[in-house]
């Protein structure tokens, strides 16, 4: 068996090749489409025959070359790129390079692999982040029309701008061009991108219907469906964390630390794992907070830390603890229920 690693950039493919004991056998370059990875695949299996197995860092792209080789008969896998700089710290850094530390680190069997998700699991993962993609345009054309008003003094004496009478003041304006067009355009927008999200949720509320872990995530205080959807589809199989601890670091809520002797330094949020995660959770956090079972430790740590910063880190923790209780849910295929409680308790 020979090993092979895969260097990937947006027009090439760098593959160096090793043996078993270490011999640089080949480098190759090649086109990183279907074209380019069948006949490499074709090359590398007359040459050095079946049961090649490869490594690449995970980057966009990497997914599609992981399936076509394994398609092909190879053995991929796709490697973490923060651990194989930890793993492979170089003084001068090439494609050539990389694609030979990545062989080697495969020779060796110290590949730190990352987890794959099926196709379903990214098919869902897919639907939810465009929902989060829509709905951030269309706050962002909000924020947009609610800075141009103000850079012309007019004041917003409706709830909801984007409402009936909202939309009523906007039609009254008179503003000059091309500010006018703009709030136009805008509106214009904002009613198609609605449309939008309302199609992606419907889709949403059905597969959550069918999905096994959203009927338990929405008994949790402070998630709805969209976020239950959400999360469910970032985790995937809960089977693969042994641990509360391991799906909180899983999400990046953990922070940073740094041990050497007697220095014990704790810094940011670790922000590793899937970000739409650890965003579904800090926005189940904030509703959370006003949960009479949550309240009391959301205000005592937001109290203790100040009003600078106490409001953020009292919301990251309490969801971290909103990570446990999801973990012990799943697990045990049981509804939300705190501590000590004889029944589940409905957000």
């Amino acid at each position: 068996m020979v090993h092979a690693g895969l260097d990937l950039s947006r027009k090439r493919l760098d593959v160096q090749v090793v043996s078993e004991a270490g011999e640089r056998l080949e480098y190759v370059s090649v086109k990183p489409d279907a074209d380019g990875l069948r006949s490499m695949s074709l090359y590398m299996q007359r040459r050095y025959g079946p049961g090649v197995r490869a490594a690449v860092e995970s980057m966009t792209g990497a997914r599609f070359v992981h399936d076509q080789l394994e398609l092909a008969g190879w053995q991929v896998e796709i490697a973490d790129a923060q651990k194989v700089k930890g793993l492979a710290p170089l003084a001068c850094k090439t494609d050539r390079i990389d694609a030979g530390v990545l062989a080697e680190l495969s020779r060796r069997d110290f590949v730190p692999a990352i987890w794959l998700p099926d196709p379903d699991v990214r098919a869902a993962r897919e639907r939810a982040r465009w929902r989060l993609h829509l709905v951030r345009h269309r706050t962002a054309l909000k924020n947009r029309v609610h800075q141009t008003l103000i850079s012309f003094g007019v004041a917003c004496p409706v709830a909801d701008l984007f409402g009936r009478h909202g939309r009523e003041l906007l039609e009254r304006l008179e503003l000059p061009e091309p500010w006018a067009s703009t709030i136009r355009t805008s509106l214009t927008l904002i009613d198609e991108l609605e449309e939008r999200i309302a199609c992606c949720e419907r889709e949403l509320r059905q597969l959550g219907r069918e999905h096994p872990y959203v009927s338990l995530l929405v008994t949790v205080p402070g998630i709805s469906w969209i976020l239950g959807y959400t999360i469910a589809a970032e985790i995937g199989d809960i089977g693969r964390f042994a641990s509360p601890a391991k799906l909180c670091g899983y999400s990046g809520l953990c922070p940073l630390v740094r041990q050497s002797g007697r220095r014990d330094t704790r810094g940011p949020l670790a922000k590793t794992g899937p970000k739409y995660l650890r965003w579904a959770l800090i926005e189940a956090a904030h509703t959370a907070a006003r949960h009479p079972l949550y309240v009391a430790r959301y205000q005592a740590t937001k109290k203790r830390l100040g009003p600078q910063r106490g409001s953020k880190v009292a919301a990251v923790d309490l969801a971290r603890t909103l990570a446990e209780a999801i973990w012990y849910m799943l697990t045990r295929n049981q509804p939300f229920a705190p501590a000590g409680a004889a029944n589940a308790l409905a957000a």
